[in-house]
């Protein structure tokens, strides 16, 4: 008597079960592959709208230590985030705008009489709206910054109404 050991018809379940299994590692590699490129395209754009505003904030603070008070004129900042020599970014700031003015009550207190004259400070807040080009993708951003300069009466007639 001979004993066979595998019999003669073979269903093939095992090819079937590693084909299955086959689609099924494919699909989440595909899935894990898009998730990742979906993620990695998002935090670029994180980054890039960063710089932006970056690049914005180096044009404010270079309009703020200028005597922007005296004539505000609006005016166009290159800015290279990078230090490549190629400028990354064009600011635009629009003319900084007095919006309020009152009294300096602490300045007053503390104002030196000359001649009978008293000195006396204004509190002035100026609105400064930039708004940011990128030289490479043309996406476009805008910052508002406000700020609070102390003026004298003159500067005060001179550039707030």
């Amino acid at each position: 008597m001979k004993t066979q050991a595998f019999p003669d018809k073979q269903s093939g379940i095992t090819l079937l079960m590693g084909m299955i299994m086959l689609v099924l590692i494919t699909l989440m590699v595909t899935s894990a592959f898009m998730l990742s490129n979906t993620n990695l395209r998002a935090v670029g754009n994180m980054q890039a709208k960063d710089e932006a505003i970056a690049a914005a904030n180096l044009a404010i603070e270079q309009v703020l230590s200028s005597p922007f008070t005296v004539s505000p004129v609006a005016e166009t900042v290159e800015v290279d985030i990078n230090n490549d020599g190629t400028p990354d970014y064009t600011v635009s700031i629009a003319k900084p705008e007095c919006i309020a003015v009152s009294v300096d009550t602490q300045g007053a207190k503390s104002s030196v009489a000359l001649a009978g004259m008293t000195i006396s400070s204004w509190n002035s807040v100026w609105d400064i709206v930039a708004e940011v080009n990128d030289n490479k993708t043309g996406a476009k951003t805008a910052v508002n910054a406000g700020v609070r300069v102390l003026l004298t009466e003159t500067q005060k007639n001179a550039v707030c109404s």
